[in-house]
């Protein structure tokens, strides 16, 4: 047998050794914080109703913008009958037709009075910055066209008089025309179009 004293019956609780301290309760954990179950619902709701007024609204601005009715409340006719409707597609149609003529070709044109001089008649070149030709003028007139080249940097037409005369020039690319003019002596007509970042003629 042992001398030492029987240890003491040890006491649920807290503390070390898993001892309760005297005089203090022990600890009792905080409860678990209950979730306002009525605001989520709430919130969530004011925003469905909120993303619904704001698809309304949106709506009747880009419908309203639209809308081809008067004050009225009838709709609004597109455009009147009668000779003005009649006239203005005519002239539509005659427009079409004269860019389909033109479009994709190149047309120079050299008109006037041009003497021959001591060194022969009019000088005409005509063509692009990849290929140049020469022209004849005959009866008051010159006239050539040539399929568009889409790496051309310009097109253009010159013709230099021969000690007299008066001549008009113009190229004509996609429908646009530049024109010009020489009088007299030894002067050149010339006009030139030159292809612009954007794809078009300046």
């Amino acid at each position: 047998m042992s001398n030492q004293p029987p240890y003491p019956p040890q006491q649920p609780g807290w503390g070390n050794g898993g001892q309760q301290p005297y005089g203090q309760p022990p600890f009792q954990p905080q409860p678990p914080k209950k979730r306002s179950v009525g605001k989520v619902v709430g919130l969530g709701c004011l925003g469905i109703v909120g993303l619904f007024v704001v698809i309304v609204i949106i709506v009747a601005a880009v419908g309203g913008g639209s809308s081809n009715n008067d004050s009225s409340g009838s709709p609004k006719s597109a455009a009147p009958a009668g000779k003005s409707s009649d006239k203005a597609a005519d002239d539509t149609k005659k427009n079409d037709t004269k860019k389909d003529a033109t479009d994709g070709k190149a047309v120079f044109k050299v008109w006037g009075t041009a003497p021959a001089g001591a060194l022969g008649g009019l000088d005409i070149g005509y063509g692009s910055d990849s290929d140049m030709r020469k022209g004849t003028f005959k009866d008051g007139r010159f006239e050539a066209t040539l399929t568009l080249d889409k790496h051309a940097l310009y097109y253009d037409v010159h013709a230099q008089l021969q000690g007299s005369g008066d001549i008009n020039c113009s190229v004509t690319v996609d429908g646009k025309t530049k024109k010009g003019h020489a009088s007299g002596g030894y002067n050149i007509c010339n006009a030139q179009l030159s292809s612009n970042f954007t794809g078009g003629w300046s």
